[in-house]
């Protein structure tokens, strides 16, 4: 087995992959805010670190993977004032309809699923640390970062900070000393949640040292490093950033993350998806539509930090790649083991290990499972390779597919065949025996020319038949 390189925004590069100690791997992962539903774009970022966390375990390592739950923001205190709900109840809601849709699309449990709100008292500690040391400071309305105590501000996201300061401002509410400079703790308003904070003042943690104080109690008490922090490429700036801000000048040895993985981002049809562009769905309403292994299936084409265009197109070809591999499952599973050849059964794995190895290249490993020959592995082998990609193979895959009828199926018969045939008030399927009985008939007489002429008709109306000594089968042509 090679060694697995990842692109590393941090340094810019590609490089070769090595824990920080021994055979464990931590990884965080920026969860979900659910103050509203879910999209796809979450459920595309979502999936990859469940492959690269699926990968990792393949690969031998002992896997810690974190990934939190922002359970307290401005959209979701907004929405308690506007309907009357209670927030906890507003976050519950669309979180356990999240919950249910990864469930779907087959993603494993977090090892750790932490909420901020169980965390006050650890963001609280980070808090009182950074102020001592000069990195924060309280003013009127909360309690601020301060950027230009840190050099390093705006290394993970390449951004000049002359650059960053010219185009950042204060808003009217704001008290801070200069405009780069984020909310640590905003101090309440009247009507909103809060918790106590002495001396300084009951409030709510701001949004980027949630995750700092949760990825340091969970993966890093000794403030060394933990392997892997991974986010959508819209987390990179300003979100990251800070986190990187806020944690190291904490640390023994930074840097906060050996690894920062970034997710491209998702359009739908060509276009950011935008309510106001008419192109939003929730993930929940479009899972209730198609099949969560065809969605999962045509993330796998594009590579993960790329943007990706989704269509009606896209999933079409990854509905059309499932039914594929299900065929080639009920395949693998005909052959018997003493039918097999002596050959190495693990080429499979190995080559899609190969393109894996290079940058989690999902597109090259899918195009090798496509590939294969399922007559060589039997059907455990590509259970292992399915696991890889996150599909799971299940009893509907056993059944051969059901085609539907074709629509124009009574014109084509009536075409072909005029009035040789009442078909009238026929369904479809009584129309196809009603022409298979003919055509017994035709064959009992020896009337040839229309034995074929029957069996033509319905070829063009899109059904094969198949003669055997138990009579006549048909099913509808691929």
């Amino acid at each position: 087995m090679g060694h697995l390189k990842l692109y590393n925004t941090r340094t810019r590069s590609l490089e070769t992959f090595t824990p920080l100690r021994g055979n464990a791997v931590r990884v965080y992962v920026c969860g979900l805010t659910p103050s509203a539903q879910a999209h796809l774009g979450h459920a595309r970022s979502f999936l990859f670190f469940d492959l690269l966390r699926r990968y990792l375990r393949h690969k031998g390592y002992d896997v810690t993977y974190v990934q939190n739950v922002t359970d307290i923001d401005d959209r979701s205190i907004n929405r308690a004032r506007e309907t009357g709900e209670d927030w906890r109840e507003i976050v519950r809601g669309y979180y356990q309809e999240f919950h249910e849709s990864m469930r779907k699309l087959g993603m494993m449990e977090p090892d750790e699923e932490p909420y901020a709100t169980a965390y006050i008292p650890q963001i609280q500690t980070m808090i009182r640390e950074l102020i001592a040391h000069g990195n924060a400071y309280a003013v009127q309305d909360g309690i601020y970062y301060r950027v230009g105590s840190f050099p390093n501000y705006g290394k993970l996201s390449h951004r000049n900070i002359e650059e960053l300061e010219a185009g950042a401002r204060i808003e009217v509410d704001e008290h801070k000393e200069d405009p780069l400079d984020f909310a640590l703790w905003k101090f309440a308003k009247p009507g909103e949640p809060k918790w106590p904070f002495e001396p300084y003042g009951d409030g709510r943690p701001g949004w980027h040292i949630e995750c700092s104080a949760m990825s340091h109690v969970l993966l890093d008490p000794g403030g060394v490093g933990f392997d892997i922090h991974g986010g959508g490429a819209d987390l990179i700036f300003p979100h990251h950033e800070n986190e990187i801000a806020q944690s190291e000048p904490l640390m023994q040895h930074p840097p906060m993350a050996s690894f920062w993985v970034h997710g491209g981002l998702l359009n739908f049809e060509g276009r950011k998806m935008s309510k106001s562009l008419g192109n939003f769905e929730p993930l929940v309403d479009l899972l209730a539509r198609h099949d969560p292994q065809a969605i999962r299936l045509a993330f796998l084409t594009t590579g993960y930090s790329k943007v990706m265009n989704f269509t009606e197109e896209s999933l079409a070809a990854a509905y059309a790649t499932l039914d594929r591999l299900k065929k080639m499952y009920r395949v693998s599973l005909s052959v018997k083991a003493e039918a097999l050849p002596n050959e190495d059964t693990t080429g499979l794995i190995g080559r899609m290990e190969a393109a894996l190895d290079e940058d989690m290249n999902t597109s090259v490993a899918l195009a090798e499972l496509l590939q294969w020959n399922p007559v060589l592995g039997g059907g455990e082998e590509f259970k292992r390779a399915l696991w890889l990609l996150g599909i799971e193979s299940n009893e509907d895959w056993l059944r051969e597919p059901q085609r539907s009828l074709p629509a124009d199926l009574l014109e084509c018969l009536r075409a072909k065949l005029g009035n040789e045939l009442s078909l009238n008030g026929a369904s479809p399927e009584e129309a196809i025996a009603t022409v298979i009985e003919a055509r017994a008939r035709a064959r009992a007489s020896k009337d040839w020319a229309a034995s074929d002429r029957l069996r033509d008709a319905l070829a063009s109306a899109g059904i094969t038949i198949k003669d055997s000594k138990d009579g006549t089968t048909w099913t509808v042509a691929e």
